[in-house]
């Protein structure tokens, strides 16, 4: 099992490779430039349907036969900690594998035609397909430190790809902002790891885990709160969200790629894989439940407002890892994860159907389509399918995801939960003199023998339910304005409305499926399982959000709904001006301190620099005057001097 996984890891690395080297070779090689006979394309594409039928066959068998299985490839002494390269295969990294596998296929096969043409194609199908093997990597690593490789190897994957055309100022900068963002929380995620890692004395996750339940709270709570900073930065939640709506300038698969797959989903992940960890850390849970309900509806308010199609879908993206986030935060980590499988299929089928219309339109703002749904009958159905999944349209999968969430933040917040999810948790009111009433959560400890008791405080479990109703309503509201505005109404454009290639076409058609009846497979978990109370709560507030978008609409078809937001819609389209109060605060700053060092390099450093030289070379003009090269000077000179030292003699004798 552990070399299978090995082989699903170690293929799109190869692709990535052998892209990056014989990639242009090849295709001159097999001749002509069709794209089905390109040589990175068949680089790109082979290698990761293998790894795709590869991480189907492991996650069958661990449904098969449920249970963690661990393996060592290496073992690396550094004196005192040691690091294992080894992989963990278990359910969770199993099925999000899997997960990864299907979206990056999609996307290679996509890149196809949507990069036609493309002198860069070569490197940037290589690139896809090392970010697939790094995102894998960080999935089934068994290392916390062979997992922060992967994660690391993501980011620069990132900053290629999002500048991919770095001719255009808009990509290049996006590239660096994103890479700088995501640094900026990597560095408090590494110490994180060598806080957890040398408290524990193992960097191995098993061990981690069994060891997290007698290592002192406050390492575990500085661990874990060290750990978000890198998972707020990856997964783009507030404060370090700005990089996400920026990476749009980059090419549209990617961006799919990004927001449903890898890199952002990297961060949750992370999170549910040290859940142990966490739960530990009530402080760290407390942090990350606000960091969720301000990110999710902050993050939807500003996808209401946005003009940029694929703008609406990034700030949708920061905001449904947020549903996942709060699931987290209230212990449900099963539905978390069941959000991220469903969010990854429609997200990337919404991503890669904006790319159809942009194709098509040559245009990424609302405002020049609409009527598209009459010759583009495959990408209407398709984006309807991954909008109804978005907004928790029943029976399709983004329903049955977010009322799992809901419910769980319902119990938590009225009464905890009287159930044990997979052996981990159990939830119970509990009175505290100093907290007052508190959601308790009773780990049972599947990695260690001692119970703790995990507080969260109900002001925050309330806090997390109440945001995640009225995110609800506002994802079916910002759904229903994209959705309209796309493919209703009267076309706004001189361009002819066709299907673009079949290669786009038919791919997003068949992600239309999985964010279709993806929620079917939850049915057979009580705590994925619909139940009358959240779900009706859930649908009523679906009506709530998208009938008030459409009778806006229906008022004047050819507006934009989002103008009866009014004055506030200026804010909500700059998202709260969070990028302009780093600017001022941050940037700025920054800019005039580099100023000021540079002026001070120029004017202190280079001066003295400069005039230890200029002294050094006048000094050395004077010294070699009576080094001329002259004989005669030398003669005088010795004669000079045998005339001074003979009279010296005959004066003092």
């Amino acid at each position: 099992m552990i070399w299978l996984a090995s082989l699903v890891i170690l293929l799109p690395f190869l692709a990535a490779f052998g892209g990056m080297l014989f990639g242009p070779s090849l295709g001159r090689l097999l001749g002509g430039r069709s794209a089905l006979r390109d040589g990175p394309a068949l680089i790109a594409c082979a290698p990761v349907a293998v790894s795709l039928v590869l991480s189907a066959i492991v996650a069958f068998v661990v449904w098969q036969d449920p249970g963690e299985r661990t393996g060592t490839l290496a073992v690396i002494d550094t004196g005192s900690v040691p690091i294992r390269v080894g992989l963990q295969v278990d359910g969770l990294s199993a099925v999000v594998a899997l997960m990864v596998c299907c979206v990056a296929l999609a996307v290679q096969v996509y890149s196809v035609a949507y990069m036609d043409g493309d002198r860069r194609y070569s490197s940037y199908a290589a690139f896809i397909s090392l970010f697939t093997a790094a995102m894998l990597l960080v999935v089934f690593a068994g290392d916390l430190l062979v997992l922060y490789a992967g994660w690391e190897v993501m980011g620069i994957c990132s900053y290629f790809l999002i500048g991919h055309h770095w001719e255009e100022r808009a990509n290049s900068r996006a590239a660096v902002k994103a890479f700088l963002v995501t640094r900026l929380g990597d560095v408090g995620f590494l110490i994180g790891i060598i806080v957890l890692g040398v408290g524990a004395r193992t960097f191995e996750i098993h061990d981690v885990l069994t060891r997290a339940w007698t290592m002192p709270g406050s390492t575990l709570t500085v661990a874990a709160l060290l750990l978000l900073a890198g998972v707020a930065g990856k997964s783009a939640q507030f404060p370090l969200h700005t990089w996400l709506p920026d990476a749009m300038a980059g090419p549209t698969p990617i961006s799919a790629l990004i927001h449903a797959a890898t890199m952002v989903a990297a961060g949750v992940y992370v999170v549910a894989r040290l859940y142990g960890v966490f739960v530990a850390a009530p402080g760290a849970l407390a942090v990350l439940g606000v960091i969720a309900v301000i990110s999710m509806v902050g993050a939807a308010l500003a996808a209401l407002a946005q003009d940029d199609l694929k703008r609406v879908l990034a700030y949708s993206t920061i905001s449904q890892l947020a549903v996942m986030a709060a699931a987290l935060a209230v212990g449900a980590k099963s539905a978390a994860i069941f959000h991220l499988l469903a969010h990854g299929a429609f997200k990337a089928l919404l991503f890669l159907a904006a790319g159809c219309v942009i194709v098509t339109a040559g245009s990424n703002l609302l405002a020049h389509y609409g009527g598209l749904r009459r010759g583009m009958p495959i990408t209407f159905w398709s984006m309807t399918a991954g909008f109804a999944a978005l907004a928790g349209v029943p029976p399709f999968s983004g329903w049955f995801s977010k009322d799992s969430v809901i419910e769980a933040a319902q119990h938590a917040a009225l009464h905890g939960h009287d159930t044990t999810e997979a052996g981990w948790f159990a939830y119970a009111p509990l009175n505290s003199p100093t907290l007052g009433k508190v959601t308790a959560i009773h780990s049972f400890g599947p990695y260690g023998e001692r119970p703790h008791w995990t507080t969260l405080p109900s002001g925050v479990a309330w806090l997390i339910y109440l945001g995640l109703l009225l995110t609800v309503a506002l994802t079916a509201a910002y759904a229903m304005r994209a959705w309209l505005m796309v493919f209703f109404g009267e076309q706004r454009g001189t361009y002819e409305v066709r299907e673009p290639s079949k290669f786009m076409s038919w791919t997003v058609a068949a992600l239309a499926v999985p964010a279709a009846i993806l929620g079917f497979f939850g049915l057979g978990a009580d705590e994925l399982r619909p139940h009358i109370g959240p779900a009706l709560l859930g649908i009523g507030l679906l009506i709530i959000g998208a009938g008030a978008v459409f009778l806006l609409w229906n008022r004047d078809p050819a507006a934009d709904p989002a103008a009866a937001l009014g004055p506030v819609r200026t804010m909500f389209a700059r998202a709260f001006y969070v990028d302009e109060l780093y600017a001022m605060a941050v940037v700025r700053p920054v800019r005039a301190l580099a100023r000021y060092v540079v002026t001070f390099d120029r004017r202190g450093v280079d001066a003295a620099v400069v005039g230890t030289g200029r002294g050094a070379r006048r000094l050395g003009g004077l010294l070699r005057i009576p080094q001329n090269g002259n004989p005669q000077t030398y003669l005088t000179g010795l004669l000079a001097g045998v005339v001074v030292i003979t009279a010296l003699v005959v004066i003092f004798r």
